[in-house]
């Protein structure tokens, strides 16, 4: 399974039109094929920084999403809204 991080950090009047639009979203890109979940979290002491941490299959499975109209028009939505530039990266469980 591929782990999926997304930080990102929002203009402070901007953050909770953010969350709203992550929560309409949310059940779209859980049923992508390939998608296990997704999640937004917060951090603890800046309210204006989440993450998202999504699971996916593998890499083709978050490719495909990502080239999709949907993560396209999405992320167009979402880029309006930070302060800062998005921080992206992957990383696989380490089993035993």
């Amino acid at each position: 399974m591929l782990h999926r991080f997304v930080r990102m950090s929002f203009q402070k009047d901007r953050i909770n039109d953010f969350k709203k639009l992550f929560h309409e979203v949310q059940p779209t890109i859980e049923s992508f094929e390939g998608c296990q979940s997704v999640q937004l979290l917060e951090d603890a002491d800046a309210h204006t920084k989440v993450m998202t941490f999504s699971i996916w299959e593998d890499q083709e499975a978050l490719d495909r999403y990502r080239d999709s109209e949907f993560f396209i028009t999405t992320w167009r939505k979402t880029k309006v809204l930070f302060e800062e530039k998005a921080e992206a990266f992957s990383m696989f469980e380490v089993k035993k």
